[in-house]
């Protein structure tokens, strides 16, 4: 997971941009379906986009790590890539 953050819309908007040129002249794809955007203790609503799509908002994001949430989501992913 890559996670970019900033105080300011416009500083986000460079980090994202910065991202985008550095990945593709990696050719590294960012895949705009698995990518969204968590806003918090702001006022702007107006939408981050890639590539001129806005990306989807979440109010949560799943991580590698150890709250409780985390940990019932990977059991129960494990449970389904073991049944199938």
């Amino acid at each position: 997971m890559t996670s970019l953050s900033s105080p300011t819309a416009i500083n986000i908007c460079r980090k994202k941009q910065l991202l985008n040129t550095v990945s593709t002249q990696l050719g590294i794809n960012i895949n705009r379906s698995k990518t969204k955007i968590m806003k918090a203790n702001t006022n702007n609503n107006k939408p981050i986009t890639l590539k001129g799509e806005p990306l989807e908002e979440t109010d949560s994001f799943n991580k590698n790590g150890g709250t409780e949430e985390d940990v019932k989501a990977r059991i129960q992913k494990a449970r389904v890539a073991f049944i199938m």
